[in-house]
C-alpha cells in the first residue's frame, strides 16, 4: 500500500470487540490477566500485552504502529510533547563526560536543554556550523555520543547535507538524531538519508489542526542500545507516555496528514512568491523558492515540497510589531502547521529570554517574522499581509 492508504487502513493489533472502524479511546489504567504467570510475562516483556497505561495503552499502541508502518522503523514511541521526545532520546544516549555535537541553529528549548540542562549532568555540547562537514568531523572525539540536527532549522530555515553528515558520523560509530518536524515523514525517508533516530513534535502537522500536544521517537534500530534504553528505561522512569485521548486525535490527524500537508506546502510556496513583490519586505526566506540557497539540496533530500514555514524580514522590530498588530485574518500565535495561518516575532517571544548576544550568535534577528501557513485561500492570506503593511 502507498503511505496515504497505510495511514488509514493499517489493521489493529487486536480485533476490537465491537469492530469499530476508528480505534476506541481506552481510558483504562490497568488490565486484567488470566493468571499470575501471564501477568508476570506481560510485566517482564515475555509476551506482548499491555500491563499499565503509563507505559502501554491500546489506543497509543495503535498510533505507534501506524507510524511504524509508514516509516519502516524498528521502534516508535509516542510521548506527550516534542520536547519529551527530544529529552527522552538524549537521556537514552548521553552520559557524564560525553559530548553532543550540534548547531546554534536550534529551536530555543532544544538549545537550552543541550547547553544548560544537560551541562548540569556533566554533558558537553559542542556547537558547530553543520553545513561544514569537515569542521564537524574535527570536533569528533572518543567521548562524542551523538550528532543532533534539525533537517530544516526553525526559524533560520537552514538545510544541512544529511547524507554527508550521517556518513561521517557512522564512520566514527556515532548515532545521528534528527528533528524532522518541519517536513512530514510521508514526504521523505529519514532512514534512507542515514538518520538513526527521528524526533518529531506531533503537535504540528500530525495532530490535525493543533488539536493536541504530542511527540514521537522513531528509532531505526541501527544502534540497538538506544531502543533498549528507550523502551526499558526512559519509558518507565521518565513518565512521558502519550495519553489515549491524544493518541486518538493524532491518529485521526495522521489519516489526513498527506492531504493537509500538500495544501499547506502549496500555499506556502504561492504565498512566498507573492510576498517577494511587496517592497516593505526586505527578504523572503522559503526553501521552496528556486533562488533560495538551500533549494537544490532540499529537493534532493526531501522531495518537491519544502514545508509550510516562511520567514520575512522588515526594516526593524517596530515594523514587525506594526505588521503583527495590523493583521486581521492571520493569528498572532505560536505553534507551527495549524490549519490556521499563524504569525510570530521569534526574537521577542520564543527566543525572548536569550540575551541579545546569544540571539545574534543563533542568527535570530529582530527584523524577522515567522509565518506558519495554513489551509486558507492564498489570496486572503496575501491581502491580509498587504493591508497590514500599508495600514
Amino acid at each position: 500500500m502507498k503511505k496515504q492508504t497505510q495511514a488509514i487502513h493499517l489493521p489493529y493489533k487486536r480485533r476490537d470487540a465491537y469492530d469499530a472502524l476508528s480505534m476506541p479511546i481506552y481510558n483504562a489504567v490497568a488490565y486484567e490477566f488470566d493468571n499470575a504467570e501471564v501477568m508476570a510475562d506481560a510485566f517482564c516483556g515475555r509476551i506482548d500485552a499491555p500491563d499499565y497505561s503509563r507505559v502501554e495503552n491500546p489506543t497509543v499502541t495503535n498510533f505507534e504502529l501506524r507510524v511504524k508502518a509508514l516509516t519502516g522503523a524498528e521502534n516508535v514511541i509516542a510521548l506527550n510533547s516534542g520536547m519529551a521526545a527530544i529529552s527522552n532520546t538524549l537521556f537514552a544516549i548521553v552520559e557524564q563526560g560525553k559530548n553532543v555535537i550540534t548547531s546554534r541553529h536550534l529551536f530555543g528549548n532544544t538549545f537550552s536543554l543541550l547547553t544548560s540542562t544537560l551541562s548540569r549532568f556533566g554533558v558537553e555540547t559542542k556547537l558547530c556550523d553543520l553545513t561544514n562537514v569537515d569542521a564537524v568531523e574535527k570536533l569528533v572525539d572518543d567521548n562524542t555520543c551523538c550528532l543532533f540536527l534539525e533537517v530544516m532549522t526553525n526559524p533560520q530555515l537552514e538545510v544541512v547535507d544529511v547524507r554527508a553528515l550521517t556518513e561521517m558520523a557512522h564512520r566514527h560509530g556515532i548515532p545521528v538524531i534528527a528533528d524532522t518536524t518541519i517536513i512530514p515523514f510521508t514526504q521523505f525517508s529519514a532512514k534512507d538519508l542515514g538518520v538513526d533516530v527521528e524526533v518529531i513534535s506531533s503537535t504540528k502537522y500530525i495532530s490535525g489542526g493543533a488539536t493536541s500536544l504530542g511527540g514521537l521517537i522513531i528509532d531505526y534500530g541501527r544502534f540497538p542500545f538506544i531502543g533498549n534504553r528507550l523502551l526499558k528505561e526512559m519509558l518507565f522512569n521518565l513518565g512521558s507516555y502519550m495519553t489515549p485521548q491524544v493518541a486518538y486525535m493524532q491518529t485521526l490527524g495522521l489519516e489526513t496528514l498527506d492531504a493537509r500537508y500538500r495544501v499547506q506546502a502549496a500555499n506556502a510556496l504561492a504565498l512566498a512568491k507573492r510576498l517577494c513583490t511587496l517592497k516593505p519586505i526586505c527578504n523572503v526566506n522559503y526553501v521552496g523558492l528556486e533562488d533560495n540557497r538551500y533549494h537544490q539540496l532540499s529537493l534532493s533530500q526531501y522531495g518537491e515540497t519544502a514545508g509550510a514555514m516562511i520567514t520575512i524580514d522588515l526594516e526593524s522590530q517596530e515594523a514587525c510589531f506594526k505588521l503583527l498588530n495590523n493583521l486581521k485574518l492571520i493569528h498572532r500565535a505560536t505553534n507551527l502547521f495549524d490549519n490556521r495561518t499563524l504569525a510570530i516575532h521569534p526574537a521577542s517571544t520564543i527566543f525572548g529570554l536569550f540575551s541579545a548576544e546569544e540571539r545574534a550568535a543563533m542568527d535570530i534577528l529582530d527584523t524577522t517574522i515567522r509565518l506558519s501557513v495554513g489551509l486558507e485561500d492564498v489570496d486572503d492570506l496575501f491581502n491580509d499581509i498587504k493591508q497590514a503593511l500599508e495600514a
